[in-house]
């Protein structure tokens, strides 16, 4: 039953490849023309998010922020939420958790005396 099988599927396999190699020919690749526009020379600057986003990196670098602090932080500035970006509004328990975790794990906090911080830095 093999052998009669074999032949068959040999034939198929050359009739398929015979048939892409004349009718399927390959897209050409995409010329300068058609592949996205380069940025112009004259560039005036870094935009508003690209100056945002350096302050914000430098903050966290002072801050010595890593890991989860880190990106809580750098969400926090790039939102505009940080008390630096706006010392006068008023921070929301969530603001707070986040502000206050961040604390924490910057200072290696675990166990009571995270708890501790936490009850405290929480009662504002």
């Amino acid at each position: 039953m093999t052998r009669a099988l074999l032949p068959g599927l040999l034939g198929g396999l050359l009739l398929a490849g015979g048939a892409l190699a004349q009718g399927g020919a390959a897209p050409a690749p995409a010329t300068p023309s058609q592949a996205a526009p380069a940025p112009a020379a004259s560039t005036p600057g870094p935009t508003p998010q690209q100056q945002r986003m350096q302050s914000c990196n430098a903050a966290a670098g002072q801050r010595q922020l890593a890991g989860d602090a880190r990106r809580g932080f750098m969400s926090d500035c790039l939102a505009g939420r940080t008390p630096a970006a706006s010392p006068a509004a008023p921070q929301t328990p969530q603001d707070r958790m986040r502000s206050c975790n961040a604390t924490a794990s910057q200072r290696s906090l675990t166990g009571d005396a995270r708890r501790d911080f936490m009850s405290t830095c929480l009662k504002g």
